[in-house]
């Protein structure tokens, strides 16, 4: 009997396969880390050989650890980091240069040539988004550029592009498959039509004929040609913020959630109508259900969060864990008048300045490595604060129905309580942690089990959540606007830097 779906999490930091059952509970999971790449300053890279193994052991990994087996799960499906980019032989599956990953800034000349007379906003009304060195689009075309021969052999179609989605499928199933989600991140896909756009394509100089098929993000896509799951159907699809949203169940215009990882992102449900931002936030596909319309979604992505506490750990060495970060953190009753503006590939939404790099201001000799701590930490709130108050903005503008009474978080570091509290608190709303926090890989689990009959319904995923715990503003509106002046203050001082 199938009384499982599996989901595979391929991650900026590391690969993971989750197991759940019915009622979206954790029954396995397992993971390994891959190795981060920094050849130049701003340049970040993964190699994906390197992911596919990972992907492949934590696959079979987990299968061990439960004592489970291919006829125990239904579907698997794939969530992944969204817009870092790997072109790989169609002949042999390998690749020809490493994946450039999404934080990566090398672009940035490329981008304002594309934009030209037009400027960043040049595609916004097709994409839905900005050109930035963000988006895959830029990175692929850097790749047919710097690898000697990749132009031609992609018009010979002998090469093909994908985002880490499909070059796990790929492996998986021999496909050459993404879904409308990560198709959304590439800067070369319509939003309305959901196809390849020809004309920006061409002015990318991308060929058409080494991009996958786009494909919905439910449904059977291939069944896997090896290893423990053999025969399994992957089923599911959805880059990682998408896969969240969904395993939150944000499932109505007017739902977000916020996934706090090594970057933020909060998406905005807003329907079947794609609603272009006018205050720095991404107009992205939030999912679609098989033949189903397209469900849309606003989005504030925020480059520098999760990884800050990595820098403070291995590049300072003030931590030596992670989780050391929180009782430091307390140490201390507030920040000491020091703010940490992580602004390390420029600022992301909703002020989108590539020219930015990060500061720490407010430095006095009373601060110490507490005070440093505890910016870390708030610096993470601060930058949430100012992507919902973009989508107020454009909610307001656009006459969407929304107020902002809870917001739904989930990812690595909302078991930190005091993160947690001075987020609620810099919002002035309740924040709610649900009881299956890793919500990425439930996400795609639930595209995956919908597809294959495993869940009926989204009334599943729905009756499936559950809050674990709530945080509840206790700051002063006095306090709170202080703060804010102080933090805009120091994100000013980021400005300019990068010529």
């Amino acid at each position: 009997m199938r009384r499982y779906v599996a989901a595979i999490d391929q991650g900026t930091t590391s690969s993971r396969c989750m197991v759940f059952d019915r009622q979206g509970r954790v029954v396995g999971v397992a993971q390994r880390e891959h190795e981060q790449i920094f050849p130049r300053p701003g340049w970040v890279e993964h190699d994906p050989e390197t992911i596919w193994r990972n992907t492949a052991f934590v696959l079979g990994e987990v299968l061990r650890t439960t004592d489970l087996g291919a006829d125990d799960i239904a579907a698997v499906g794939v969530t992944n980091q969204r817009e870092t980019t790997v072109v790989w032989e169609r002949a042999t599956g390998k690749p020809i240069y490493n994946a450039i990953v999404w934080q990566d800034t090398r672009t940035d000349r490329l981008v304002t040539e594309l934009g030209g007379e037009y400027g960043a906003t040049r595609y916004q009304d097709r994409t839905g988004l900005p050109l930035s060195t963000y988006f895959a689009g830029p990175k692929l075309r850097w790749i047919l550029d710097h690898v000697d021969g990749a132009v031609e052999r992609a018009e010979a179609g002998e090469l093909c592009f994908g985002t880490m989605d499909s070059w796990v499928l790929w492996n998986l199933t021999g496909e050459h498959i993404t879904d409308v989600t990560n198709a959304s991140r590439t800067m070369l896909m319509d939003l309305r039509t959901l196809r390849w756009d020809p004309e920006i394509c061409a002015e990318f100089g991308v060929p058409q004929a080494m991009l996958p098929e786009i494909r919905s993000s439910s449904e059977v896509y291939a069944e896997i040609t090896a290893g423990p799951l053999a025969g399994t159907p992957v089923a599911g699809i959805l880059g990682d913020q998408q896969a969240a949203t969904f395993g939150q169940a944000c499932l109505a215009p007017g739902e977000a959630k916020n996934t706090y990882g090594t970057g933020n992102f909060m998406l905005l449900n807003t329907g079947s109508t794609p609603v272009l931002s006018k205050h720095g936030l991404l107009t992205t596909v939030c999912y679609r259900l098989g033949t189903e319309p397209a469900v849309y979604a606003l989005e504030g992505s925020i480059a520098v969060t999760g990884s800050l506490v990595q820098w403070l750990r291995d590049n300072l060495g003030i931590i030596s864990t992670a989780a050391e970060i929180e009782p430091l953190a307390r140490s201390v009753e507030d920040n000491g008048g020091a703010y940490i503006v992580p602004a390390f590939s420029g600022l992301f939404a909703p002020r989108w300045r590539p020219d930015a790099r990060g500061v720490i201001a407010g430095l006095t000799r009373f601060v110490n490595k507490g005070h440093l701590a505890r910016a870390v930490l708030e610096s993470t709130a601060f930058q949430t604060r100012e992507v919902v108050d973009a989508m107020r903005a454009d909610a307001e503008s656009e006459h969407l129905d929304l107020e902002l009474t809870t917001l739904k978080v989930d990812g690595g570091m909302v078991g930190n309580d005091l993160l947690m509290q001075f987020q609620s608190d810099i919002l002035d709303v309740p924040v709610v942690r649900p009881v299956v926090n890793e919500t990425t890989a439930l996400g795609a689990a639930y595209a995956a089990g919908l597809a294959v009959g495993f869940w009926p319904s989204t009334d599943d995923i729905r009756a499936n959540w559950a809050a674990d715990k709530t945080w509840r503003p206790t700051m002063s509106a006095e306090d709170r606007d202080h703060q804010l002046t102080e933090w805009n203050k120091a994100v000013e001082r980021t400005y300019n830097w990068a010529s």
